[in-house]
């Protein structure tokens, strides 16, 4: 028999942004779509030793910051994209500020206030880059609702993407007999020059199947390059003008994003005669703009296709490009004066720290998309660098995603 709970108080947002309360008990109930001050009345309680999850029931009172979500999918289909929407704009931002100031205290044992938060300029529309799954019977396209990775609905639109993105998915949808067979999922994206891309993967090669998804679009008044991606490094172009590979490994939150590398990279203070590495490179706009202020760069990316792109519009005759996993490289690159290092979610890990304590760097900069990892990653360098800043960027309004960029110099 499903187990019942009295109504429960939520205190605050947990990190991943489930509101949190008590049970009677005393465990940690952690209960998604609920807001700080809410009083509700869970259901579908699940117990662990040490804490609970449930699911909103009735919503008996609600907390000062809760307000109507823009986005019928959030409200009907409990959209997993967003996890905030039910909050207001100061709210969401109190919450990403605890979120990364909790991680920091906790786990990297810091005594630290909640980081300062650079607000986003926009709240809505700033997403360049939104991928979609396709369901097992090919009915629905679109996100996953919370907590329910094999089940997709059917997106009509995503209020968080940037407009053009959401006009080429009404195309696509309008002639969606034209998409391929062995589709499993497939990303839109729009470039800093505002040219759309549709990027088609699967299993193996994808080409567009009936009358042809290209002539398809085209006939529908859209512009758009599409392309065939099969495993990283393996992009095709189909159709259309093209790019630089489809651009997968640029930022999701473009404007936002260069706020975050313009401040990290005033954080390096890098002048002539520096040796900086930039690790977990990308495309390389942080290891050009180093080079360019003087130092000498050794740059890192894993993705070969990312590493050409970068290659072919941002050389420099300070910036060699080394393309292979960071572990790697690390004891074969120069000693470096100052580190810049931008890894994914996972963080830098035990191998990395280690290896970036022995090569003695008098300056790290650390621009992270994980509170939870960086804070592990700041503690095991503890023993031989000092945090001095650490600032919070609003990248993802909605969510509970929160960018932060550390300053570390040696101790």
């Amino acid at each position: 028999a499903p187990v019942t709970a009295a109504a429960v108080r939520i205190d605050g947002i947990a990190a991943g942004g489930d509101g949190v309360g008590r049970l009677a008990d005393g465990r940690v109930v952690f209960i998604p779509r609920t807001a700080p001050g809410d009083l509700v009345e869970p259901t579908g309680l699940r117990l662990a030793a040490r804490y609970a999850r449930a699911r909103l029931g009735t919503l008996l009172e609600p907390g000062p910051g809760r307000v109507p979500p823009r986005c019928a999918h959030y409200r009907e289909d409990e959209c997993g994209g967003c996890q905030l929407q039910h909050l207001e704009v100061g709210a969401q931002r109190a919450a990403r500020r605890r979120i990364a100031g909790d991680a920091l205290r906790r786990i990297g044992k810091l005594a630290a206030d909640d980081p300062a938060l650079e607000p986003a300029d926009q709240e809505f529309g700033y997403r360049a880059r939104i991928t979609l799954a396709v369901s097992d019977d090919r009915r629905r396209i679109g996100f996953h609702p919370v907590d329910r990775p094999g089940e997709v609905f059917d997106l009509d639109r995503c209020e968080i993407a940037a407009e053009p993105l959401n006009r080429l998915w009404r195309a696509v949808t309008a002639r969606r007999s034209a998409l391929p067979d062995g589709l499993e999922r497939l990303t839109l994206r729009m470039d800093d020059a505002g040219g759309l891309h549709l990027v088609l993967a699967g299993g193996g090669e994808i080409e567009p199947g009936g009358a042809g998804l290209d002539r398809a679009l085209a006939a529908e008044g859209v512009a758009v390059s599409i392309w065939s991606r099969s495993g990283p490094g393996a992009t095709r172009l189909i159709a259309g003008p093209g790019g630089d590979a489809a651009g997968s490994f640029e930022q999701v939150a473009p404007a936002m994003g260069r706020r975050v590398r313009e401040h990290a990279l005033a954080e390096c203070a890098v002048g002539d005669g520096d040796v900086a590495w930039d690790l977990y490179a990308g495309v390389g706009e942080a290891g050009l703009a180093l080079a360019q202020a003087g130092a000498r760069v050794e740059s890192v990316e894993v993705d070969a296709e990312a590493v050409a792109a970068g290659q072919g519009r941002m050389g420099h005759p300070r910036l060699t490009r080394r393309v292979g996993r960071v572990e790697s490289w690390l004891g074969r690159l120069p000693r470096p004066t100052v580190v810049y290092a931008n890894p994914p979610r996972t963080g830098l890990g035990p191998t990395v720290t280690g290896a970036l304590a022995a090569a003695a760097p008098a300056r790290i900069v650390y621009v992270s998309c994980d509170p939870a990892t960086l804070a592990r990653d700041l503690r095991a360098l503890a023993g031989s660098y000092r945090v001095t800043a650490i600032r919070g960027f609003d990248l993802f309004p909605q969510t509970a995603h929160v960018e932060t960029v550390a300053r570390l110099e040696a101790a």
